[in-house]
């Protein structure tokens, strides 16, 4: 690829990147399926996607003061509205109590957090030190959600099953990760690159989970050799009781 200019590699990699990501977006349908089917989002938790909207948001408004960060507003304006169809499906069906904590959520990372990051921005900041300041903000809250698998892979090691960290998704996350490493390197964008390098340690760290755990056996084995013995054992203390207290009294 040497004879590609980086303009041209980070507009093949920023392209993957929005493929593989609209991907990972659609990974929750099933999840919303039955959902809308059960007409109830009881069992399931808001916090993956208010979380999801919020990063969306704001890689959308950094996009915005970045400037012809065409492939960045391209996807996260999908995603936005992504996000915002599971937030509203999740409240319609969810529960009194799971309503009002998912609203409260949304309040507290949706409008709350971005609407702080967009006042400190546009009054204590100017041209470069503002993009500067998002681009931070959005690197550290990216990494924080790059790290929210790690209670994930605990519970693997803890549990020795895979039940809950399927290997699809996170070979996808990692392919995403990688793309939009190499788009944010190509077009000299750290704080696009750096939290991907965490998220692809992290998609490798799973993987390799994966395959350690994939074949381990669920719970614990039942013991059938006591099950085996128990007859033989109880015919021994018939055979006793019947020479200590005589057939009459042993078969009442």
């Amino acid at each position: 690829m040497a004879f590609l200019k980086d303009e041209t590699l980070a507009f093949i990699f920023g392209l993957f990147g929005n493929i593989i990501s609209f991907l990972v977006f659609l990974a929750p349908l099933p999840t919303f399926y039955k959902i809308c089917k059960k007409k109830s989002s009881d069992g399931f938790q808001s916090i993956p996607y208010s979380v999801a909207f919020c990063s969306a948001s704001l890689l959308l408004y950094y996009a915005y003061l970045k400037k012809n960060a065409y492939m960045i507003i391209s996807i996260n304006g999908i995603g936005c509205v992504i996000e915002t169809v599971y937030l509203i499906i999740f409240v319609v069906y969810a529960s009194k109590k799971s309503k009002m904590s998912t609203l409260r959520l949304i309040t507290l990372f949706n409008i709350g957090g971005l609407g702080v990051v967009f006042l400190v921005s546009q009054l204590a900041f100017k041209g470069g030190k503002r993009v500067s300041l998002v681009g931070w903000i959005c690197a550290i809250f990216n990494i924080l959600v790059f790290a929210a698998p790690l209670s994930i892979m605990r519970q693997v090691i803890r549990t020795k099953s895979v039940e809950f960290m399927p290997f699809t998704l996170s070979f996808f996350l990692t392919l995403c990760a990688t793309s939009w490493f190499f788009y944010g390197f190509f077009i000299k964008d750290y704080y696009i690159a750096l939290p991907n390098v965490l998220g692809f340690f992290f998609g490798i760290s799973q993987m390799i989970l994966y395959f350690i755990y994939k074949n381990c056996k669920k719970g614990v084995e039942p013991n059938f050799e006591l099950n085996e013995t128990v007859p033989s054992h109880k015919k021994d203390i018939e055979k006793n009781l019947k020479e200590e207290i005589g057939p009459e009294n042993a078969s009442k």
